[in-house]
C-alpha cells in the first residue's frame, strides 16, 4: 500500500496487519506517516496504492459508517465539541443511533469508572476541565459504543508527565475490562513499551521494524527506550 499527498509519498509499499485483541503501538519520527496510517485504517484516507482490509475485509468506501461504529478513535487534543458538557460529548455516537435515554447512561457510568472520571463532572463543558480529564473524556466517547478496534493517535502527548502515568493505567483496566484491538500512535517509545505488546517503528512511511515488545525488551536497553528507537530509526535492527 503507498499515500501520497501532491505526489508526494508518504507511505511507501507498506504491507502490515494488527494482531487482534492486543495494544499495537506504531512509533517513529514526525512525518514518518504515523497519523496517516491511522486514517487510512478508519477511511479518512484511500490510499494511493494497494488496499487497506479492516476486519478481514477491503474497506467499502460507499459504507463508511457502518464501519466506524465499530471503531473508537480518540486524539490529541481530544477533539471534544466545545459547545457540549462532557456527558453529551461521551453520548453523542449512542444518542446518534438512538439507543434509549436509560442505555446511554448506564454505559457512561460504566466508563467513567473504569476512567476514574467523577460523574460530576460529566456536567461540565471541556473549558472547564483540566487536560487530563478531557482526555479521560475522550477515550470514554472513543469506547462509548464497544468498539472492536481503538485507534489512539497521540492521545497523551500534551497531558503533563504525572497525570500521563494515571491515564496509562486506567487505559490498561479499560482494555483488560472490554478487551479490543488497539492501535496507538505515539512518539514515545517508554510508552509504547509499556501499554503495548506489539510494536511497529515507521522510518520515512516503511516498516523499520515489527515485533513483540519482549522481543525488544531482549535486544535492550530495556533501561532506555529511546536509545533503542534511535538505534531501530537508524536501521540498526
Amino acid at each position: 500500500m503507498t499515500q501520497a499527498f501532491d505526489s508526494v509519498p508518504v507511505i511507501r509499499d507498506l504491507s502490515l496487519s494488527f494482531p487482534a485483541a492486543c495494544v499495537t503501538a506504531v512509533v517513529g519520527a514526525s512525518g514518518c506517516g504515523k497519523s496517516t496510517l491511522l486514517k487510512l485504517c478508519n477511511g479518512l484516507h484511500r490510499p494511493s496504492s494497494g488496499v487497506v482490509r479492516v476486519f478481514g475485509k477491503p474497506i467499502d468506501y460507499a459504507r463508511l459508517p457502518e464501519l466506524r461504529r465499530r471503531m473508537g478513535y480518540a486524539v490529541q487534543g481530544t477533539g471534544l465539541f466545545p459547545h457540549l458538557d462532557a456527558r453529551s460529548n461521551i453520548e453523542l455516537g449512542a444518542r446518534l443511533l438512538s439507543w434509549p435515554p436509560e442505555r446511554r447512561a448506564q454505559r457512561v457510568s460504566e466508563l467513567a469508572a473504569l476512567m476514574r472520571l467523577d460523574e460530576a463532572l460529566l456536567e461540565r463543558y471541556p473549558h472547564q476541565l483540566s487536560g487530563g480529564q478531557q482526555q479521560r473524556v475522550g477515550l470514554c466517547r472513543a469506547m462509548m459504543l464497544r468498539p472492536e478496534i481503538l485507534l489512539l493517535d497521540e492521545p497523551f502527548a500534551a497531558i503533563d508527565p504525572i497525570t500521563r502515568v494515571d491515564i496509562h493505567d486506567q487505559l490498561q483496566e479499560l482494555i483488560a475490562a472490554e478487551p479490543v484491538t488497539v492501535v496507538l500512535v505515539t512518539h514515545d517509545m517508554r510508552e509504547a513499551m509499556k501499554l503495548a505488546s506489539h510494536v511497529v517503528v515507521l522510518r520515512d512511511g516503511r516498516v523499520a521494524h515489527q515485533g513483540p515488545v519482549e522481543q525488544l525488551r531482549r535486544q535492550g536497553p530495556a533501561e532506555d527506550p529511546e536509545i533503542l528507537l534511535r538505534e531501530l530509526l537508524r536501521g540498526d535492527d
